[in-house]
């Protein structure tokens, strides 16, 4: 299984999944959230993982876009989130 990792860089957050790099500023996320839908509830959201029947979803929303991360480890990726957010 292939995971998606997160990790602050400067004032940004990098996401890594396969060959997908996505860089948000912290300055324009908004909020971090749980989404309990299948496919996500946000319909026009940049989907980042595969989604199936045992991952959880992470929904990321900035000022700009909101992206939905497909993970198994969706408590560790919103601690990361949180903490790096509060630590602006």
């Amino acid at each position: 299984m292939f995971e998606i990792f997160v990790k602050k860089v400067n004032s940004d957050i990098v996401i890594r999944w396969l060959l997908t790099k996505i860089t948000i500023p912290i300055s324009d996320i908004l909020a971090v959230t749980i989404d309990d839908t299948y496919g996500g509830k946000e319909k026009q959201a940049i989907r980042i993982g595969r989604p199936y029947g045992t991952t959880d979803r992470v929904v990321i929303v900035t000022r700009e876009s909101t992206y939905i991360l497909f993970t198994t480890n969706y408590l560790s990726i919103q601690k990361k989130l949180n903490s790096y957010i509060n630590s602006i």
